[in-house]
C-alpha cells in the first residue's frame, strides 16, 4: 500500500474509535469525548496496540505516517494553546486581587509542593528522570505537572455543568487564568538554558519590541484581517521560541497572551476552538499516545501514576480549604472549586510533552503522567455534579 493510503488508515482510526466508544458506550458523564480521544491515543500506543500486535502497529504507525501525524498535531496544538493565551482576562482578576491571589496561589503551590515531594521520591529509582535533566528541573516539572488546571477544558466542563456563566464559575475562570499565566512561566524558566541565554534574551528582546508594533497594528486593522495577520503572529512567535531553545508551544502561548480577546468576535472564537477540537486536535491525542512507554514496569507505571493523582488532586483540595477558611467561604465552597481547578487533560497533557521533547522526563514518567491527568479529568464531573446539585442555591443565588 502506499504512504498515502496507510496516512489515511491511521486518520480513520484516529476519528472513528473514539467516536464510537463515546457514542455506543454513552461515556460521556465520565469521560467527554476529548478524554475518549486521549484514552484511544494511549490504546493505540506502542504500550498496547504495538505490544499486542506489533507488526500491525508498524505496518500503519511506520515512521513516515508518523512525521505527517506530528505535523499535524504540532499545529493543531500551537493553534489551540493560542486560543488559550488570547481568552486569558486579567481584568476581573486584577479587579479582584487579594481573593484572586490567595486562592490562585494556594490551589497551584501546594500540590506544587506535594508533587515536588513525589518527584523526588522518584530520584531514588531508575528510569524516570530524563537524560538531559538537572535535579531541580525534573522535580520542577513534575510538581507543576501536578498543579496544571487545564483552563480550555475546565471551561467546556463548567458549560457541561450550566455554572459557567454563574458567579460562581466567573471566580473560578479567573483563579485558573492566574495559574495558566503561573504554568507557562514556570516552564519557562525549566526550559531555560544557560549556553543559549543570549538566544533566549535576543527572542524576550525582539518579542517585546514586535508585540509592541502588533498591538498597534491590530487596532489599525477590519476584525477579519486580524485573524490572518494572528496566525501569521502565531507562526513567528513559535519559530522564535524553538530557535532560542524555549520550545515553539510557550511562543505559541505568548503569542496569544500578548493579544487582546475583544479584538476578535467572541462566537467566531468559540467556534474556533470547537472546530480546532473537532478537525485536529484528534491527532494530537494520538501522536500524544504514540509516545507512551512501559518500560520501566507496568505496575511501576500506575502506582507512579496513583501517587500523582493523590498528590494533585489531594493538594488542590487542601489549597482551596486554606483559601476558603482564609476567605470565609461558605461550607463546602472550597470542595466544589478544589474540584474543579484539579482538572488536567489537554494543558497537562501539552506541559509534559514538552518537558518529554527536551528530554528532561523518560517515556515512562511521561506515561504516568498522562494516566494521571485522564483519571483527574474523568473524576471531575461524577464527583462536582451531586456537590451542585447539594449547593445549588449557593451556586444560582435562589432565595
Amino acid at each position: 500500500m502506499s504512504s498515502t493510503e496507510i496516512f489515511l488508515i491511521a486518520m480513520t482510526l484516529i476519528f472513528t474509535l473514539p467516536y464510537l466508544i463515546w457514542r455506543v458506550g454513552k461515556t460521556e458523564y465520565y469521560a467527554p469525548l476529548v478524554v475518549v480521544q486521549i484514552i484511544t491515543g494511549i490504546v493505540l500506543g506502542p504500550g498496547v496496540l504495538g505490544a499486542s500486535f506489533p507488526d500491525y502497529y508498524q505496518f500503519v504507525f511506520n515512521p513516515q505516517v508518523i512525521q505527517l501525524l506530528n505535523g499535524i498535531a504540532m499545529w493543531a496544538v500551537m493553534i489551540f494553546v493560542w486560543i488559550a493565551g488570547i481568552e486569558l482576562d486579567l481584568s476581573q482578576a486584577w479587579e479582584h486581587r487579594r481573593e484572586s491571589a490567595i486562592t490562585a496561589g494556594l490551589a497551584l503551590g501546594t500540590p506544587l509542593a506535594l508533587g515536588c515531594v513525589v518527584a523526588v521520591g522518584l530520584l531514588l529509582y531508575p528510569g524516570w528522570i530524563g537524560p538531559k535533566a538537572m535535579t531541580w528541573q525534573f522535580v520542577l516539572g513534575v510538581g507543576m505537572a501536578c498543579a496544571v488546571t487545564a483552563l480550555p477544558i475546565l471551561i467546556l466542563l463548567m458549560e457541561k455543568l450550566e455554572v459557567l456563566r454563574q458567579p460562581i464559575g466567573q471566580r473560578i475562570l479567573r483563579y485558573a487564568s492566574l495559574d495558566d499565566i503561573a504554568i507557562w512561566g514556570v516552564l519557562a524558566l525549566i526550559l531555560m538554558d544557560w549556553d543559549r541565554m543570549g538566544k533566549q534574551l535576543a527572542f524576550l528582546l525582539g518579542f517585546a519590541v514586535l508585540s509592541y508594533l502588533l498591538r498597534q497594528l491590530m487596532r489599525w486593522l477590519p476584525e477579519k484581517d486580524r485573524w490572518y495577520v494572528g496566525l501569521m503572529w502565531l507562526a513567528v512567535c513559535g519559530l522564535g521560541a524553538d530557535w532560542s531553545g524555549l520550545h515553539f508551544m510557550v511562543g505559541a502561548f505568548l503569542a496569544g497572551a500578548v493579544m487582546d480577546s475583544h479584538w476578535f468576535d467572541q462566537k467566531q472564537m468559540d467556534s474556533l476552538r470547537h472546530h480546532v477540537l473537532l478537525v485536529v486536535m484528534p491527532v494530537f491525542f494520538l501522536s500524544t499516545g504514540l509516545r507512551t512507554s512501559w518500560n520501566v514496569g507496568g505496575a511501576s507505571v500506575f502506582i507512579a501514576a496513583a501517587v500523582l493523582l493523590v498528590a494533585s488532586v489531594g493538594g488542590k483540595l487542601l489549597g482551596t480549604k486554606i483559601a476558603g477558611k482564609i476567605l470565609r467561604w461558605q461550607a463546602g465552597e472550597d470542595a466544589l472549586i478544589g474540584w474543579l481547578l484539579q482538572t488536567k487533560a489537554l494543558i497537562m497533557i501539552i506541559f509534559v510533552n514538552v518537558l518529554l521533547d527536551k528530554g528532561l522526563i523518560t517515556s515512562a514518567t511521561f506515561t504516568a503522567l498522562l494516566l494521571m491527568a485522564v483519571a483527574s479529568t474523568m473524576l471531575t464531573v461524577p464527583v462536582v455534579s451531586p456537590k451542585l446539585q447539594r449547593m445549588k442555591e449557593m451556586v444560582f443565588r435562589i432565595k
